[in-house]
């Protein structure tokens, strides 16, 4: 049997990289699934090739929240789960990131997070088993060196919230939060390959797998962390980055 039959999901940032493939996989294990993403025209692009539903949202402020949640619960008939994975990110430092670029960071990455779980959280409380996944990152857990200063900020956040929001939802809803490693996804373009297109050995040399990661292998473990697979699972931040060597 389908690991997610029956259930109904939003995915944020549903539109590319890991929220676009957990999208994949999760309409493949049988869920009903509602992509949100800021751009509307990509949303819909996925929806129709998993058979869901498309909502526009900007996860950065609280009515767009509210009416797009309001929204994807009332197509799918109701919410069981939630996958959080929309964000952005800079690789500048502290000298180069603005106080505008740090606001915009944390509002997308941190507030975002907040402000959807907070607008479903009513409906996943009353579903049976309900689930949340957030997109941390391995940066988040520990930094690898100078640079990504509102990037790490935010997702140190994510994986701070994701603890204490799991507390306030047990034992209903159980929360946890993935924190991957690189992976090879539009966002991170620019950053993990050379102008001829190789890895940059600065990125691959920390990886017991010397390799970046797909998209795919984010979404099985944010599958895993929805299904009744990880019912004893919450609170957990899970790790999902080749072998970085410090954890």
């Amino acid at each position: 049997m389908a690991r997610l039959q029956g259930r109904r999901i939003i995915i944020t940032g549903g539109a590319s990289g890991i929220g676009r493939a957990t999208a994949r996989l999760f309409a493949n294990e049988g869920a009903a699934v509602a992509v949100l993403d800021y751009s509307a025209e990509a949303a819909e692009a996925v929806a129709r090739e998993v058979g869901g539903v498309a909502v526009a949202v900007d996860v950065s402020d609280a009515a767009s929240v509210a009416t797009a949640v309001a929204a994807a619960v009332s197509a799918l008939g109701g919410l069981d789960g939630l996958v959080n994975a929309a964000g952005i990110f800079s690789p500048a430092g502290l000298a180069d990131t603005s106080a505008d670029l740090f606001a915009r960071t944390l509002a997308v990455n941190v507030l975002g997070t907040f402000l959807v779980i907070q607008a479903a959280a009513p409906h996943l409380r009353a579903a049976t088993g309900a689930t949340i996944v957030n997109i941390g990152s391995g940066v988040g857990l520990l930094p690898t060196g100078p640079g990504s200063t509102a990037y790490v900020a935010s997702k140190g956040g994510v994986i701070a919230m994701t603890k204490a929001i799991a507390m306030e939802l047990a034992p209903e809803v159980r929360v946890n939060v993935v924190c991957p490693g690189a992976v090879e996804t539009p966002m991170t373009a620019g950053t993990l390959r050379d102008a001829s297109g190789d890895f940059l050995r600065g990125v691959t040399r920390r990886y017991a797998l010397g390799r970046a990661g797909q998209p795919e292998e984010l979404a099985a473990a944010i599958l895993f962390l929805t299904s009744t697979e990880s019912s004893f699972v919450t609170g957990i931040a899970l790790p999902v980055d080749g072998g970085r060597t410090f954890h």
